[in-house]
């Protein structure tokens, strides 16, 4: 069988990459033929995520053995085969391509083409560019939800200039006696 992922990106409106891979293929077949089609080296750790219809991340398949500490099986791209987890056309997956910035192709597995094998992944369509693979550490501000530029900092920003020394409880801060509380609720 022969399945057909369309990939997008959330960052560039009109990129678009259509990919066929057998089903007996790995992982690690579609991560190699997803950085030849975008120009990307293999240099970050990237990983897959099966999703549901919903883009919720379900089942993760990483490029290297993570050793986890956990009861759940650890699934690696050379060792996963993309038939033994996807089975159904529409179903949907990210691919990591840069983790530190968070950043994810949105794919779906478009269809399914029965009787039919190929023996290397291809890139059958490619429309746009692809974004830039790492963002700068600039970049990597901007777009955090912590710090932007639009942000005004100030000598107000730690606190305020009507602040008065005598509002403040030396003996407790306002709480009183902690023998009085009988719940969390006589906090409030």
């Amino acid at each position: 069988m022969v399945y057909k992922f369309r990939l997008l990106s959330d960052e560039v409106e009109d990129f678009r990459r259509d990919i066929e891979i057998d089903s007996d293929a790995t992982f690690f077949d579609l991560h190699k033929a997803i950085l030849e089609s975008v120009n990307y080296p293999d240099d970050q750790m990237t990983s897959f995520f099966i999703c549901n219809d919903n883009w919720v991340k379900l089942v993760e398949i990483t490029r290297e053995d993570m050793g986890g500490m956990s009861e759940e099986e650890n699934n690696v791209m050379e060792e996963t085969v993309i038939g033994d987890v996807i089975e159904d056309e529409k179903q949907r997956l990210v691919y990591v391509f840069d983790p530190l910035g968070d950043r994810v192709f949105y794919m779906e597995l478009s269809k399914i083409e029965f009787g039919r094998d190929i023996d290397e992944a291809v890139c059958v369509k490619s429309v746009g560019n692809a974004p830039e693979q790492t963002l700068n550490f600039d970049e990597l501000m901007k777009k955090s939800p912590i710090v932007s530029e639009s942000e005004d900092f100030n000598e107000d920003f730690y606190g305020s200039d009507s602040y008065d020394e005598d509002d403040l409880d030396p003996d407790g801060y306002g709480i009183g006696d902690i023998a009085d509380i009988n719940s969390i609720d006589d906090l409030y």
